[in-house]
């Protein structure tokens, strides 16, 4: 009972991380075009300090990871949490000063992908494979909520100032740092602490296992999951001549659906099943796809929407919990490599999309859902596969 209670702790703690982490992803994204637009500066940097973040996470979560794997969570979680409220302190600080902005940017981009790995290694090492999907969904429920809440936040503290929102920021999480310094325990170790002989060094060694198959996989889910940002509003203009209002409603909604997915529908995946809910999951978000397609007013912009967003939440969640358990106990470093891989797809898929939305405001979504559906592919391959670090592993233990 009390190492039960000592687990839900460092898991609400794990929480909360993760949900400021993205709280403050999302407070950027109201207050960054106006910080661009008072300073007069060319309306390319709004999309330029967004991908450099990204960039940055994309280099840099596989070895965040492995240090993870090798020296610990905790430690890295501290690092992490030091490094994310500096790069907002910075932005506010220097938020008339673009150079600066690009090089607040590339700190958060650094050290979000050294919290993810780490906080997703952490929640493995005090999970097990039967409770690990409920672990993960409320993991996905948090960032969900982090993504619902911070634009809010964002629009409210900047109308006030500009650099609100990050000063803000910066302060909770370093009162956060405080808190996981004196509250939050090494967990115990599974795998990696005991069983490095038998697991690959290094991230290339990681694609020689079926595991490979669930990397390519999340780089899709988040790929698609970046056009329809991207593309959406755009879509939505032409189609219904949308308002920022409205649209902000719409987001505020289906947040809500990705919110309840992560936290209601993933904790009831039983362990052994979830390649069935990734199909599943691929062919709603094709549903969705195809319904923004026949969009003719604001209310079915939204059901579409939802249900794009319903199938997605499931995927990505449960992708990351999957590739947990086929990582042979190398927890960090198989978060951080579907870290890389889902910050790949933001830089990608925004850029494609666009580009395919200037061909055919519909070929964007045609084209998407063609994707969601192929990529199944992917999921009968993995379960063909018998080369498993998971079985390798189990057999050891």
């Amino acid at each position: 009972m009390i190492e039960g209670r000592k687990v839900m702790k460092n898991l609400f703690l794990l929480l909360s991380i993760q949900f400021l982490v993205y709280l403050g992803f999302g407070i950027i994204i109201p207050v960054l075009p106006e910080v661009i637009v008072q300073n007069q500066w060319n309306e390319v940097h709004v999309g330029g300090l967004l991908t450099i973040y990204a960039l940055a996470s994309f280099f840099t979560a596989p070895l965040w990871g492995e240090i993870s794997d090798k020296f610990g969570r905790k430690q890295l979680i501290l690092v992490g949490l030091v490094g994310f409220s500096l790069s907002f302190l910075i932005f506010s600080l220097f938020i008339d000063n673009l150079y600066m902005l690009y090089f607040s940017r590339l700190v958060g981009g650094l050290f979000s992908g050294a919290l993810y790995t780490s906080v997703t290694g952490y929640i493995s090492d005090i999970s097990t494979n039967e409770n690990r999907n409920k672990y993960m969904g409320l993991m996905g429920m948090s960032i969900g909520l982090g993504f619902i809440f911070g634009p809010a936040v964002g629009g409210v503290l900047g109308e006030i100032r500009l650099h609100l929102p990050f000063t803000i920021s910066a302060a909770l999480i370093a009162i956060l740092f405080v808190i996981a310094l004196i509250a939050l325990k090494e967990p115990d170790r599974k795998g990696e602490a005991s069983k490095r002989e038998i697991i690959p060094k290094g991230a290339s060694a990681l694609f020689q296992y079926r595991i490979r198959y669930l990397f390519i996989f999340a780089f899709f889910v988040t790929f698609i999951l970046a056009g329809v940002e991207a593309t959406f509003q755009l879509f939505q203009i032409d189609r219904i001549d949308i308002t920022p209002a409205q649209l902000g409603s719409l987001f505020m909604f289906s947040g809500f659906v990705d919110a309840f997915i992560q936290g209601g529908v993933i904790r009831q995946i039983k362990d052994g099943t979830e390649t069935k809910w990734l199909i599943a999951a691929q062919i709603i978000t094709a549903i969705g796809l195809l319904l923004i397609t026949i969009t003719s007013g604001l209310v079915m912009a939204g059901v579409a929407l939802c249900v794009f967003t319903a199938g997605n939440a499931l995927a990505r969640t449960c992708v990351v919990s999957l590739t947990t358990k086929e990582s042979g106990g190398k927890y960090g470093l198989a978060s951080g490599i579907a870290y890389s891989m889902d910050n790949l797809g933001r830089i990608i898929g925004p850029v494609f999309f666009t580009v395919l939305f200037k061909v055919g405001t519909d070929l964007t979504y045609y084209v998407s859902t063609f994707i969601a559906l192929i990529v199944i592919v992917l999921l009968l391959f993995f379960n063909r596969s018998r080369n498993s670090l998971r079985a390798d592993y189990n057999e050891e233990l």
